[in-house]
């Protein structure tokens, strides 16, 4: 089957998500939306295949390490709930082993959220960050995985280390940077994805109107940025519509139109 929308960077594998969970799938499953939900480290990842084999069709997994927790980071109970703290103050080293592992799993289709996030950080930190980018770059190379990537105030660093190391393509999750940062990725092959941010503000508008529609890609990021008209609320995949609604405006096309295409758009990047 085919589905009407596709939300390619959820976290319902989230603790925000633990009371309603099957609920939450298949809202999205009977509103004709997939979903595939990101992991940030190991536990989330492996959550993440877990919930995608629940489900015959229309639910993927891809895993790997954020950049935020390859060191002592910010703790955000809607991630890892309350106990995860004692994670979350030492880090991850991206554990090669481990997610070998877990990649025999038929439902995992890419590698990450991984990248470099220098929203808060140290040299020490980006240095750290940097390992991880480059590790989990070539685990998708060896296993010919497409990469999530995760880019905060490093679009620059980041496309320097992707061209010297990166032999396979993948998606740049929640794009917020400006349309000659989005061309360096556009022309090295990655699509970019938008949030429900750009229901809210105009800032991403040139962005959206000059990415071709054959290199752009849906997303919620569940349970954060909740697109309008449901601001204030959780924010889940089904609502990932109002995005492909907001970019057809944007791009002065159809919805059909830009539906089908990023349902393409995301079926030749996964391999779904």
């Amino acid at each position: 089957m085919t589905p009407k929308y596709i939300d390619i960077h959820s976290h319902v594998n989230f603790k925000a998500f633990d009371a309603d969970r099957d609920d939450v799938i298949r809202r999205a499953l009977d509103g004709n939306t997939w979903v595939i939900n990101v992991g940030t480290q190991i536990d989330t990842s492996r959550k993440a295949i877990e919930i995608a084999n629940q489900y015959p069709e229309g639910v993927y997994a891809i895993i790997g390490l954020h950049p935020i927790h390859t060191g002592a980071s910010y703790h955000d109970e809607k991630e890892l709930g309350e106990g995860g703290k004692e994670f979350t103050s030492r880090g991850e080293i991206f554990d090669k082993e481990s997610y070998r592992e877990l990649l025999k799993d038929k439902k995992i289709i890419g590698i990450g959220e991984c990248g470099l996030d220098y929203y808060r950080c140290t040299s020490e930190s980006i240095s750290k960050q940097k390992e991880a980018f480059i590790e989990q770059i070539e685990f998708a190379n060896e296993f010919n995985k497409p990469l999530m990537l995760h880019i905060r105030n490093a679009y620059e660093d980041a496309i320097k280390i992707l061209k010297e190391h990166a032999k396979v393509k993948g998606n740049v999750h929640f794009f917020a940077g400006t349309w000659e940062e989005a061309k360096a990725f556009l022309d090295f092959g990655f699509t970019l994805s938008f949030t429900g941010v750009i229901t809210f503000t105009h800032d991403y508008d040139e962005v959206v109107r000059n990415t071709p529609l054959d290199m752009i890609m849906s997303e919620t990021d569940s349970p954060y940025i909740t697109p309008v008209p449901y601001r204030g609320k959780r924010n889940e995949p089904i609502y990932v519509k109002e995005i492909v609604k907001k970019i057809a405006e944007i791009k002065n096309l159809s919805e059909k139109e830009v539906s089908l295409a990023i349902i393409a758009n995301a079926k030749r990047m996964f391999g779904i």
